[in-house]
């Protein structure tokens, strides 16, 4: 029976056909770009493998991107979590809201594990909109139907889903309660069980296959922004279905600096928004490092103009300005700006400059930043990040 199950070879034979991503680079040929795809096809395995082997009869809220896991355009605010779940069945999620921004869980027909194919969102959970504890504690059921005899919260399971998505968004990191969150199957008892050398090998060969799927999607999507010759611009999109937020604005674009010059992005504010972010991406679209570099800005982090405006700098060298955003070192990548229950979706717009002329182009009373203030500001962000939930 071994015999015939697929070798460590022929995971390495799948593995290595994923060389053929090195096509969507922009330079294919450029060792930088290559390095960096073949770090991508390296973090796909490391992370497929959180959901390789999800059982939802046996559920858990697995860390699905981090500070380490940072590919596709990893937002710094959010913790997120991904738990395999069957729509037929009856899942209990309880624990402790947090007191963040927001906690959304969306109930999704496939979403990015291993053994899953993406399918569209079936539905998105606020847990505002829960009976939540004086402390923030609650007690949710997912099912077909609500039990006679349940008393907590209920809302209704698609028989499509496949699995479902948390996120946790705060602008303060470090302060305040993350969340905690358990989940566990009611329909069937609690009866784990050893996996099959079939079953096993049927994961292994979906995570072998995992990098060329998983990697492809994100340089597939920069090729794509390429494509549109979307330098140092910025569309609007919808990212609902594709592992985004139901009903949130997103902007989205590639940078180029200049050699000399900055970038200088600006826009208004929505008159009422819930939560906004600013952030940025190296050429595979991996956030850039946001737990050492200040490569990203949300509402609570950024320093909005006298005249109501919000204005960042994209810079490799440090403009001494509040809003830096640290391209780490890249003089091309892309960018993402959200706005999320927001009254409007302004877009942003974005222009380069000398550096040389930047204080001009910004407020007179934009404020200096010195060095040893960035180093501060740069060591509390630090431990910051580390200070919250991250695997």
């Amino acid at each position: 029976m071994t015999g015939a199950l697929p070798g460590w070879g022929d995971h390495l034979a799948t593995l290595a056909t994923a060389d053929t991503l090195r096509q969507l680079l922009e330079r294919p040929d450029d060792p930088a770009l290559v390095v960096e795809a073949q770090r991508l096809l390296f973090l796909s395995l490391s992370a497929g493998y959180f959901s390789a082997f999800a059982d939802p009869d046996l559920p858990d809220f697995v860390p699905a991107v981090n500070t380490t896991h940072n590919a596709s355009c990893t937002n710094p605010d959010f913790i997120y979590g991904a738990a395999a779940v069957d729509g037929s069945g009856s899942y209990r999620i309880s624990g402790n809201r947090g007191d963040g921004l927001f906690v959304f869980l969306d109930i999704v027909a496939g979403g990015l594990g291993v053994m899953e194919k993406l399918g569209p969102s079936l539905g998105t959970i606020d847990f505002d909109t829960l009976m939540l504890g004086p402390d923030g504690d609650f007690d949710l059921l997912l099912s077909a139907e609500r039990p006679d005899d349940w008393t907590g919260d209920w809302r209704v399971l698609d028989p499509a889903a496949k699995s479902l998505t948390l996120r946790q968004a705060r602008y303060d990191w470090g302060a305040g309660r993350d969340g905690r969150f358990a989940i566990e199957r009611m329909d069937r008892p609690l009866a784990p069980r050893r996996r099959t050398p079939e079953e096993i090998a049927e994961r292994l060969t979906a995570l072998a296959a995992f990098p060329q799927r998983y990697a492809g999607l994100w340089l597939g999507f920069i090729k794509g922004q390429r494509d549109k010759g979307l330098w140092n611009a910025l569309e609007h999109d919808d990212w609902a279905g594709r592992g985004g937020v139901q009903g949130q604005h997103y902007y989205q674009g590639l940078f180029r600096l200049a050699p000399g010059e900055v970038l200088l992005l600006e826009t208004d504010l929505p008159d009422v928004v819930r939560y906004w972010n600013v952030q940025l991406a190296d050429p595979v679209w991996n956030t850039i490092d946001w737990m050492n570099r200040q490569s990203s800005l949300n509402g609570g982090q950024a320093k909005v103009d006298s005249d109501g405006r919000f204005r960042a700098v994209i810079a490799l060298e440090d403009p001494g300005v509040p809003n830096w955003l640290d391209p780490g070192g890249w003089s091309e990548g892309a960018l993402m700006l959200r706005w999320t229950g927001a009254s409007s979706g302004p877009a942003p717009t974005l222009r380069s400059i000398k550096a040389e002329d930047l204080r001009a182009q910004l407020p007179q009373d934009t404020t200096i930043i010195t060095r040893d203030e960035r180093q501060d500001s740069l060591r509390a962000r630090r431990r910051g990040v580390q200070l919250r939930r991250r695997w």
